[in-house]
């Protein structure tokens, strides 16, 4: 019998805009030691970044291509992560979602999380009349239109906890990615949902689906807060 969803945790999410990697990555890891101490709710912050390249812990500095003086003028910043996978852009027009979830009890599978997340994206891209698909192989995990790659997901997994997530490409600059070896996969294709039905559609609401996507697939009580009460960690970041 399936749970009354009145009863299902209850998941906090907002849009938070733009902001910048840094700080972002900082406040995943403050509301996962929230978790983890018994005080804090799961998240689900969705956002889009200032120009970064991240590179997740299989990455190599080779898998940089551009120029450091290609960099500078592009406003383009370099982190080193801790979640999974290789390089990967993040920047404007393009829709970040960061689960903090805790996976103990019931969910205490890596790649079923992985798959979930892929499920979310699928449903989400359907949403807007596209057929998003998986595809085999480790270095294939995103989501796929066609041959070309239009999501990518890295993560990272503490005691059961989650951080990281996903990269859905909406009005993104696809030419950024020419600065990278794009998930390791040097002839990489990747696409939007712009490039995919000829449109712009506005990031809060591809946002507003994901979230509920997420609250089916993980089967949570979404609870949408407003992005200033996370403000005890990064107000100026986060405003």
């Amino acid at each position: 019998m399936r749970a009354d969803p009145s009863q299902h945790r209850p998941l906090h999410w907002a849009y938070l805009g733009r902001v910048p990697y840094a700080p972002t990555y900082e406040l995943q890891e403050h509301l996962r030691r929230e978790i983890r101490s018994g005080r804090g709710a799961e998240h689900l912050l969705l956002l889009e970044h200032e120009p970064v390249f991240t590179l997740g812990r299989s990455a190599s500095p080779g898998d940089v291509v551009a120029a450091e003086a290609w960099l500078r003028e592009n406003g383009v910043e370099v982190h080193e992560t801790n979640r999974g996978g290789q390089v990967t852009y993040h920047g404007p027009g393009q829709l970040v979602g960061y689960p903090i979830i805790n996976l103990d009890p019931d969910r205490r599978d890596v790649r079923r999380y992985v798959r979930d997340l892929q499920e979310v994206l699928i449903r989400t891209l359907a949403d807007f009349g596209i057929e998003g698909r998986r595809r085999g192989g480790q270095e294939y995990i995103g989501i796929w239109v066609g041959e070309e790659k239009i999501a990518s997901i890295g993560v990272h997994l503490a005691r059961w906890i989650t951080i990281h997530g996903f990269a859905l490409n909406v009005t993104t600059d696809l030419g950024f990615f020419s600065g990278i070896v794009a998930c390791g996969l040097p002839a990489v294709r990747m696409t939007s949902i712009e490039r995919s039905i000829g449109r712009a559609v506005p990031l809060p609401e591809v946002a507003a689906r994901v979230a509920e996507h997420a609250r089916e697939i993980f089967e949570r009580r979404l609870v949408e807060i407003d992005p200033r009460s996370l403000a005890p960690v990064h107000a100026d970041s986060l405003t």
